[in-house]
């Protein structure tokens, strides 16, 4: 049971590693010191949802909805489209007075536009429901629902290591300057992925 467990906080953990759109929201809002808690649990919260069906097999429900994944593609490509252009006009504006403060949006759109970025990012559902799912499959019950324990803990490990985490980066945030390139870079990185589930 032990090595299932471990074997599963390992695999949710190098999915989950790579700087994505969520985890570029988790890293800006952590360095604001805003909302830092609640949008960690509300990551992790549908992490460990999506792990869970995952686990308990995702197949049927694409074989009952074969037109979801490529709505979900277009959806999360076009919301990236939206929030990277949000970013690069923040960094053209320039007016970082609020985050120099470290304060961000009200909580409730914070978390609506953390929950955009997670349920309607086609690569989430890739990892949690597909390359999770199917490896648990490599485990007989009870052993595999270890298995997505181990992956639902490491999402949690993970993203309240990543919000608290970006505080230590706030000595370099004391500036506009530095605010500017965080948008712009992620502005681009926003871009990137929206190309790239596209193409």
């Amino acid at each position: 049971m032990t090595s299932a467990f471990v074997t599963g906080f390992a695999t949710g953990f190098a999915l989950i590693l790579a700087i994505g759109a969520q985890n570029a929201f988790v890293i800006r809002q952590g360095l604001a010191k805003s909302h830092v808690f609640w949008l960690c649990l509300l990551c992790a919260t549908s992490d460990a949802l999506l792990i869970t069906v995952g686990v308990l097999g995702f197949g049927a429900i694409v074989d009952a909805f074969p037109s979801l994944p490529a709505v979900m593609t277009y959806g999360g490509a076009a919301f990236l489209i939206a929030y990277g252009a949000l970013r690069l006009w923040a960094a053209w504006q320039g007016n970082y007075d609020m985050q120099l403060a470290g304060r961000t949006a009200a909580l409730w759109p914070t978390l609506a536009t953390a929950a955009a970025f997670t349920w309607l990012n086609p690569h989430v559902y890739l990892d949690t429901l597909g390359l999770i799912g199917a490896i648990s499959t490599d485990y007989a019950p009870p052993a595999r629902y270890v298995f997505g324990a181990g992956a639902v803990t490491s999402s949690f490990v993970f993203f309240f290591s990543l919000g608290y985490g970006a505080r230590l980066l706030a000595p370099i945030m004391q500036s506009a300057r530095a605010w500017r390139a965080l948008d712009v870079i992620i502005g681009l990185v926003m871009w990137a992925l929206a190309l790239k589930l596209i193409s």
